[in-house]
């Protein structure tokens, strides 16, 4: 079993700053890449930006040039960097990452954590 738990979300006024954080653990083995995504009201999830075990980032580009990403290979933690926050960046903000583990080594799947809500508002 691989679980991720998110910290850091709330709210924020239009112009400010949040750190969201993710720790996982469980049976892994190997972790590939690490991200977030987000889904806002009547939309369909998407990708936030993603950092690859080599530390390779790419980001959608709503968010370039305000949101950066993080990792730490040694304790499985992924942290992602929003700056000058939008109301549109308004979502569920969920943890991801793709890996396998001793139970399945040749084989990766993604995994997901359970959400942390972001609103932006004044």
């Amino acid at each position: 079993q691989v679980q991720l738990v998110e910290s850091g979300g709330g709210l924020v006024q239009p112009g400010g700053s949040l750190r969201l954080s993710c720790r996982a653990s469980g049976d892994l083995y190997r972790i590939e890449t690490m991200g977030w995504y987000r889904q806002a009201p009547g939309k369909s999830r998407e990708l936030v930006g993603s950092v690859s075990s080599a530390g390779s980032a790419n980001f959608a580009d709503s968010v370039k040039g305000r949101f950066t990403i993080s990792r730490d290979n040694t304790d499985y933690t992924v942290a992602l960097q929003m700056n000058n926050l939008e109301p549109e960046d308004t979502a569920v903000y969920y943890c991801t990452l793709r890996a396998t583990t001793h139970g399945n080594l040749f084989v990766s799947r993604q995994y997901w954590g359970q959400g942390t809500q972001v609103t932006v508002s004044s």
